[in-house]
C-alpha cells in the first residue's frame, strides 16, 4: 500500500505550490520517541525540534511523546526537553514558540516487553487526536539500540500502532548500524517490513541532511563548468575523507567490536561516494534518486589485493592539541586485547563508463590530525608542454575539494603565475564558504531529515538496496581484517598508520592533509 494522501500535510493556502522559495510545513501528526533519555534525543532529536516549530514548520497541533522506563509526569518530560533545547538549540529560545510546543509534550512509563505501556501510549495517541487534530498520524523514532528493535517493532505491531489507513500514515525512524555484515541488515530489513512497509521506513543517516552533501547535487547538475571534467578522461583518483581529532573514551558500549569501516565507511563514505559517481537522475524524485545510487553502488567493488589496497590501524598515545592522551587500548572501558579498528582505508572501482580506472580512496579515523570531511577529486596533471620542469616544479594537481564539515564549502585548486619576471607557476586556491556567501545559518541535519520524515519525503533515506549492496561492498574487507592480525598502531595526532600511506604510494599518489 502506498503512503496515503488524504490529511498528509497541511498546505499553508497562502503558498503559490509554484513557488520552491517557501518551505513546506508539515502536516497534523504526532512524533513518538523510543529511548527518548538518551544521547542522542538530548543533544539532536529535540533541539532539532524545537528549532523547526521556531522556523513555522511544525503545525499548530504537533505532538511530540516520550516513551521512557523512567517514572516521570508531562511535566518532568516538558523540563528535559526544555534543558535540552536551551543548551543545544541552533536557533535563540522565543518563549512564545516553546509554550506551544510543550501544550503537546506527553510522557508514556514503561518498558519495551511491557504490552500495558504501549496500550497506555496507544491511549495517549489518541487523546492526543481529539486534542491537538493530529489526524492518526503517527511517527515513531527508534533511538534505541538495534539488538531492542525487534522488541519494539512488535509490540507496535501486536497493539496495532503500526497500522495504517486511506486516511492516516505511520512511518518508523532507525538510526545506523543498519546491521552488522550483509547477513544481518537482511535480516534488520525483513524483521522491520514485517511490519512497516519499505515506503515507510526511514533510515537515518545524518550526513545526507547536510547542506554541503546535497549541495553535490547542485554543483554537479546545475553548472555547466564541471559537467564535461566528471569522468576519468579527466580525473585522476577521488579522496574522499571523515577525520576526527576525538578519542573513544566512554564509548566503549557502542563502538568496541564495531570499527571505523563499520560506523563510517559502509553508511556515509559509501553514500557521499554514491552522490559524487552517480550519474544526473530524471528529475530529484525520491525514487529517481535512489535509483541513480543504487546503480552506482551495484558497479562499485573493492580493488585488490586487499594486503595492498586496504589499510586499518589502531590509534596510540601521543599527543593532540598539545594535551597528552592515550590509546584506545587504556581508554576506559576497552579490553587490551581489543583488535577494534579506529581507522580505516579502503580502495574502490566504479566498474561505469564514466568512471573506469578511476580509484576512489575512502578513510575514516579517530584520533587524526584534525577534524573534517571532505571529498576531493583529484584531476590528471597537465602535459605542461611549454614549461621546463623548473617552471612547474612547485605546482600539484589541480583540485575540486567539496568541504563537508566543518567550514562547509567547495575550493578549488589551480596553478597560476607567481609576480615577477619570470614564469613561475604554482598552486592557489579558489573558496566558497557557505558562512561568507549567505547570510542565513545552515540547518542542522537532524532539522532537515525530521522534516522530510513528516512530509513523506524519502530522498534523502538509504532504501534496503543501498544498505544491502553497501555492507556486499564492505564484506570482504571486514573479513580479510578478521583473518589477518591485529590493526596497525599509529601515534594520536598523526593521519594514520603507515600502511595507509604505502596504500596510495605504490600507485604513485598520496593523501591530501587537510
Amino acid at each position: 500500500m502506498s503512503e496515503p494522501t488524504a490529511q498528509q500535510n497541511w498546505v499553508n493556502p497562502l503558498r503559490d505550490s509554484r513557488d520552491k522559495r517557501l518551505p513546506r510545513v508539515a502536516g497534523p501528526c504526532a512524533l513518538v520517541i523510543f529511548g527518548v533519555t538518551g544521547d542522542l534525543a538530548r543533544r539532536k532529536l529535540m533541539p532539532a525540534i524545537y528549532d523547526l516549530a521556531n522556523r513555522g514548520l511544525l503545525p499548530p497541533g504537533f505532538a511530540l511523546v516520550g516513551f521512557a522506563r523512567r517514572d516521570w509526569e508531562d511535566a518532568d518530560f516538558a523540563k528535559i526537553v526544555h534543558d535540552a533545547v536551551r543548551e543545544h538549540s541552533r536557533t535563540p529560545f522565543r518563549e512564545d514558540v516553546w509554550e506551544r510546543l510543550a501544550e503537546g509534550m506527553r510522557f508514556v512509563h514503561g518498558t519495551f516487553d511491557d504490552p500495558d505501556a504501549f496500550a497506555r501510549l496507544a491511549s495517549t495517541l489518541d487523546a492526543l487526536e481529539k486534542e491537538r487534530g493530529t489526524g492518526g498520524n503517527h511517527a515513531f523514532y527508534l533511538a534505541i539500540p538495534p539488538d531492542r528493535f525487534p522488541t519494539v517493532l512488535q509490540q507496535l505491531s501486536d497493539s496495532g500502532l503500526a497500522r495504517r489507513s486511506p486516511d492516516h500514515w505511520r512511518r518508523v525512524v532507525i538510526e545506523k548500524p543498519f546491521g552488522h555484515d550483509l547477513e544481518s541488515a537482511q535480516e534488520l530489513n525483513a524483521l522491520v517490513n514485517r511490519v512497516f512497509p519499505e515506503d515507510a521506513v526511514f533510515r537515518i543517516d545524518h550526513y545526507l541532511g547536510k547542506e554541503t552533501v546535497q549541495n553535490i547535487l547542485a554543483l554537479r547538475f546545475a553548472n555547466q563548468l564541471f559537467d564535461p571534467l566528471w569522468n576519468s578522461h579527466y580525473v585522476d583518483h577521488v579522496q574522499i575523507t571523515m577525520a576526527e581529532d576525538i578519542g573513544l573514551g566512554g564509548r566503549a558500549g557502542y563502538y568496541d567490536g564495531i570499527g571505523a569501516a563499520r560506523d563510517v565507511i559502509q553508511n556515509h563514505l559509501l553514500q557521499l561516494l554514491a552522490f559524487t559517481a552517480m550519474e544526473e537522475p530524471i528529475s530529484f524524485a525520491p525514487r529517481e534518486l535512489q535509483a541513480e545510487k543504487i546503480k552506482v553502488l551495484k558497479s562499485t567493488r573493492l580493488a585488490g589485493p586487499l594486503d595492498e589496497t586496504t589499510s586499518r590501524g589502531q590509534y596510540a598515545g601521543g599527543w593532540q592539541g598539545g594535551v597528552p592522551v592515550v590509546g584506545l587500548l587504556e581508554e576506559e572501558g576497552f579490553s587490551p586485547e581489543s583488535r577494534t579498528e579506529t581507522y580505516a582505508a579502503i580502495t574502490l572501482e566504479v566498474d561505469t563508463r564514466r568512471w573506469a580506472g578511476v580509484p576512489f580512496y575512502l578513510r575514516t579515523g579517530k584520533r587524526l590530525g584534525r577534524r573534517v570531511t571532505e571529498i576531493a577529486v583529484v584531476f590528471k596533471r597537465a602535459p605542461h608542454l611549454p614549461f621546463d620542469e623548473t617552471m612547474t616544479e612547485e605546482l600539484g594537481q589541480n583540485a575540486l575539494v567539496i568541504r563537508v564539515q566543518p567550514d562547509e564549502g567547495v575550493t578549488m585548486r589551480f596553478g597560476s603565475k607567481v609576480p615577477g619576471s619570470g614564469m613561475e607557476v604554482r598552486d592557489v586556491n579558489m573558496d566558497f564558504s557557505y558562512g561568507q556567501a549567505f547570510t542565513t545559518s545552515s540547518p542542522e541535519a537532524y532539522e532537515r531529515l525530521i522534516l522530510d520524515m513528516l512530509l513523506g519525503e524519502p530522498s534523502l533515506f538509504p532504501v534496503n538496496d543501498e544498505v544491502e549492496l553497501s555492507w556486499q561492498i564492505l564484506d570482504p574487507a571486514l573479513d580479510h581484517w578478521a583473518a589477518h592480525g591485529t590493526p596497525e598502531p599509529y601515534e594520536a595526532g598523526t593521519w594514520g598508520p603507515p600502511s595507509a600511506d604505502e596504500m596510495l604510494r605504490r600507485t604513485g599518489r598520496e593523501w591530501r592533509r587537510p
